[in-house]
């Protein structure tokens, strides 16, 4: 790996040492309770080897969006406590991000303890990345402080805490969860053993053109289900009913297939599908979903087979199933990021978690790249049998696409 991580600096250097790490600490919460707590338990590895090697360690995150605006209901009091007890010792936060009270946290910090700014985006010049912001979090650390970024959720945002600060530090570098994540997407990328199989769902063709784009140098099949692949069968001239699909991308479709077609690699798209009885423009609630009739559905051509107007393609079909098993079964490396059909709901799941049966079951490298992707793996109770889930949504499809990550690109080279 390019980056300089913590691994590289002598644990005596550590000793006694403040240390800035920007974790991800973006938990879900209902009435100030966390619900799902996997991003705090991800950072763990890199503040426990901190601490052990008997650093200063002062935390920080952004929750929710709190839009520059300092709101209880985003407050990281929660998440101190969660660290707490997973740390088996006190974490303190501080009542402000660079004021007095973070001021006073840190300056308090004993070897070996570690305590948490309040949430940076009550802070307007976070997601600004203004400077005055980035050299108050430098000074909170001191001269021989060191710059830690572990959030790789937040990798491809230039904010003060995950770009702007690294240039106000002496040394900044990789904590243990972005230097995996470096690694196992950048192994992908550089050198994935074949067969490469791509599985890409989700709503939008729009989120997915330069992950697409990039993949197709790559990989020797691409699976596409979710709504972006109603896009597709609508450019192919298939009856998608009242499906949702992006108008203004059907030309951009039939380019890609166009370029797959050139380039060999094969694009498999549903040939059947779960629909239901929703009409267009219906929002897609719990109740309408449950009170609208359901049907498996053979997909045609325009005009040629069974009319689908007024149905809506939820899930990808048992026929399509089978073709996207046949060629996972048979892969190396395996990318996923999107479901492949409305998985929040049971009946419109069974793709999805088919899907994440087989990956759990053949012998591949396989990458979850976050976000609902990820959330289906551990709905679905697989997560222990991937090769590596992300942390990170959109960053990780950034990365996908080779684009350079701001929070990546401000670290020290090794």
């Amino acid at each position: 790996m390019e980056k300089k991580t913590i691994r590289d600096i002598d644990t005596k250097e550590l000793r006694g040492k403040k240390i800035l790490v920007r974790c991800d600490f973006n938990v879900p919460l209902k009435d100030g309770e966390i619900t799902d707590d996997t991003r705090i338990r991800a950072a763990l590895p890199t503040i426990r080897y901190l601490l052990e090697s008997g650093a200063k360690v002062v935390l920080c995150s952004h929750l929710g969006r709190p839009k520059g605006e300092v709101n209880e209901k985003y407050s990281m009091k929660p998440v101190a406590e969660r660290l707490s007890e997973e740390l088996d010792a006190k974490v303190k936060c501080a009542e402000d991000v660079t004021g007095p009270s973070a001021k006073d946290m840190a300056n308090e910090l004993k070897e070996g303890e570690a305590g948490l700014l309040e949430n940076v985006r009550f802070d307007p010049r976070e997601e600004k990345n203004e400077e005055s912001l980035a050299i108050e979090l430098a000074d909170l650390i001191g001269n021989e402080g060191i710059y830690v970024n572990d959030a790789f959720g937040t990798a491809h945002r230039a904010h003060a805490s995950t770009e702007g600060v690294a240039h106000h530090v002496d040394e900044s570098v990789a904590g243990l969860l972005m230097e995996r994540e470096i690694e196992k997407l950048g192994a992908v990328l550089e050198k994935p053993e074949e067969p490469f199989v791509a599985i890409l769902g989700g709503a939008k063709v729009s989120d997915k053109i330069g992950v697409i784009e990039n993949l197709m140098q790559k990989v020797q099949t691409i699976e596409i289900g979710g709504a972006m692949a109603n896009t597709f069968l609508k450019a192919k001239g298939y009856d998608i009913g009242s499906s949702k699909y992006e108008e203004d991308k059907i030309e951009v479709a039939k380019q890609i297939m166009k370029d797959a077609l050139n380039k060999g690699v094969e694009i498999i798209l549903p040939k059947d599908a779960r629909v239901a009885k929703i009409a267009e423009g219906e929002e897609l609630t719990p109740e309408t979903v449950e009170s609208a009739e359901h049907k498996n559905v053979k997909l045609n051509v325009e005009g040629k087979g069974e009319s689908l107007e007024g149905w809506q393609i939820l899930d990808v079909g048992d026929t399509t199933l089978t073709y996207f098993a046949d060629r996972l079964e048979n892969a190396k490396t395996v990318v996923w990021n999107g479901p492949v059909g409305l998985f929040e709901f049971d009946q419109f799941a069974i793709g999805t978690n088919a899907i994440a049966k087989v990956l759990s079951e053949i012998d591949a490298t396989t990458i979850i790249g976050g976000g609902d992707s990820a959330a289906a793996v551990k709905k679905a109770g697989l997560q222990d049998k991937m090769t590596h889930i992300s942390t990170g949504g959109g960053a990780s499809l950034e990365f996908l696409e080779g684009k350079k990550l701001p929070g990546i690109e401000c670290l020290l080279d090794k």
